[in-house]
């Protein structure tokens, strides 16, 4: 039997990058996966799983499909925004973004679907977080750092106020990762080459991380093989905070 069989996940922020990768992993270990993203040209390059258009900033909206799709097994937040600069280069309106896509959005997300979790006896919430957080201050990124570490502080909140209740929340903090985003964001310094080979040289490994590699952990920690583990922030960098 796949390690997923039976499960009903939701992944948040599917439309490329880790999400997308989570969510195809997803169903190839079993799992019913209902992705969504507020693209909906992203999503509908996904063949193999349910898909729905969502924003997860809008709560009313959240509601809705968490009342559409009921109760589920595993909740994967992964829908965040990556915003470059310093506090003196973080306009208020920065600020409020990053927190609400980065940590609102989980608060949103989890209050929805929690209740069913608790009714079925149990879930798996994983919190997409970062190693740019409270583990790690890294340059120009102060609201980013700022919202991330707020997502450890829910997956911590969440796991401590559950852990009797069957419900597991765990964070994923990866370092830099191969994905659409950021090739985005390496364009937009107008030296691609260069911002690449500053990534990859700040990595002990020699290179980024692929997607793939991301999504593995998030799918075993989706499943009964990790029953054990709750309120952990799972570090995935290439030994870049060693």
């Amino acid at each position: 039997m796949t390690k997923l069989a039976n499960k009903i996940c939701v992944v948040t922020g599917a439309g490329q990058g880790i999400g997308r990768a989570t969510a195809e992993m997803m169903v190839h270990d079993g799992g019913h996966v209902i992705a969504t993203d507020i693209n909906k040209d992203t999503l509908a390059q996904i063949t193999e799983a349910q898909t729905q258009v969502l924003d997860v900033t809008n709560a009313n909206a959240v509601k809705a499909f968490a009342a559409e799709v009921g109760a589920i097994d595993v909740l994967f937040n992964c829908a965040g925004f990556v915003h470059s600069g310093t506090i003196l280069q973080c306009r208020e309106s920065d600020w409020d973004f990053a927190f609400t896509l980065n940590a609102k959005a989980m608060y949103m997300t989890i209050s929805a679907f929690l209740p069913g979790m608790l009714d079925n006896g149990g879930g798996s919430i994983i919190n997409m977080s970062s190693v740019a957080s409270s583990i790690k201050g890294v340059p120009n990124r102060f609201a980013y750092c700022a919202s991330k570490a707020a997502v450890i502080g829910i997956t911590k909140s969440v796991a401590a106020d559950y852990v009797t209740k069957g419900v597991r929340c765990n964070a994923i903090c990866p370092g830099t990762v191969d994905s659409p985003s950021l090739h985005d964001r390496l364009q937009a310094t107008g030296n691609y080459e260069k911002a690449m080979a500053d990534f990859i040289a700040r990595q002990p490994m020699g290179r980024i991380a692929t997607a793939n590699e991301i999504a593995a952990l998030v799918t075993y920690l989706a499943s009964d093989a990790a029953n054990f583990i709750t309120g952990q922030t799972h570090v995935v960098d290439g030994g870049w905070t060693t």
